[in-house]
């Protein structure tokens, strides 16, 4: 029975986790990024490429989601390499990115940069996909979800379409 307890509390507290390492800059950045995408493929072609449930009415949650881990992953790589790109010459990276005394900002600016920039192509590269994908599911829903479609009933055709043109991973 105390295991089952451990479990239990161990389970519910990666979630609990989880959602700590989100500050709200980052919760309101993916959801104006994910109103952005819903507005520019429209709603059906958003709640086809995002929802998991059978109404698809959860599809504003996991883009949001998606986008918080996305953007995440985006910035862990910036770091990395605007820490690369300082330590090859600290003076021209201060002079570079920095603003404060002796460029003492120099890091986070390039960080922010960087990740921006990266969140960015993602979120035109998932548009652009998913509009080529939104017209070819148009000229025959049959054949799209035959070609695209992975599981028993080939309901995720459109999102396996999208993530077979574009893969976002994180690029600095």
């Amino acid at each position: 029975m105390r295991k089952l307890i451990v479990l239990v509390a161990l389970a519910l507290a990666i979630p609990a986790a989880a959602i700590a390492d989100t500050t709200p800059a980052q919760q309101s950045a993916a959801q104006a990024a994910c109103r952005a995408q819903r507005t520019s493929i429209t709603d059906a072609a958003f709640k086809l490429l995002y929802g998991t449930n059978a109404g698809k009415s959860n599809a504003f949650g996991v883009c949001v989601s998606k986008s918080v881990k996305s953007a995440q992953a985006n910035a862990a790589a910036a770091l990395k390499t605007c820490k690369t790109e300082q330590a090859a010459d600290r003076a021209a990276f201060a002079k570079k990115y920095g603003t404060g005394k002796n460029g003492t900002n120099a890091l986070g600016r390039c960080v922010s940069a960087t990740s921006s920039a990266a969140d960015q192509a993602n979120q035109s590269a998932t548009i652009a996909a998913a509009k080529s994908c939104k017209t070819e599911r148009g000229a025959g829903v049959a054949a799209f979800t035959a070609k695209y479609g992975t599981n028993a009933d080939k309901s995720n055709a459109f999102g396996k379409c999208v993530s077979s043109k574009v893969k976002t991973t994180p690029t600095p």
